[in-house]
């Protein structure tokens, strides 16, 4: 599994980025064919004050790419709520395929 973590436009710090990786790799209990995960970290800022975190993840599998988009006022907020989306999605699909 590729894991890429980009910010848009400011410096993550190491601790937040290692939060992520850990809990995406938990994403193998739910499918084993996840080839590639793409998250983006973008802040939502309207006139320049800061408003929101994003969080955008997009997580490939053979013949199939799901996509989550979340926004709360943290990141690792909005990052626990975009990998419930993810969850749900992954559990969906393999239902559907195995049915």
């Amino acid at each position: 599994m590729n894991v890429s973590i980009q910010s848009v436009h400011f410096d993550a710090d190491v601790k937040l980025k290692s939060l992520i990786e850990r809990k995406i790799e938990k994403l193998n209990q739910f499918h084993d064919g996840i080839t590639k995960v793409d998250i983006y970290l973008k802040l939502d800022n309207i006139v320049h004050n800061i408003k929101d975190k994003i969080v955008e993840i997009k997580v490939a599998i053979p013949r199939h790419e799901f996509f989550v988009k979340q926004t709360c006022k943290s990141f690792e907020q909005s990052f626990d709520m975009a990998m419930e989306a993810l969850v749900n999605q992954i559990k969906r699909r393999k239902d559907r395929q195995q049915a």
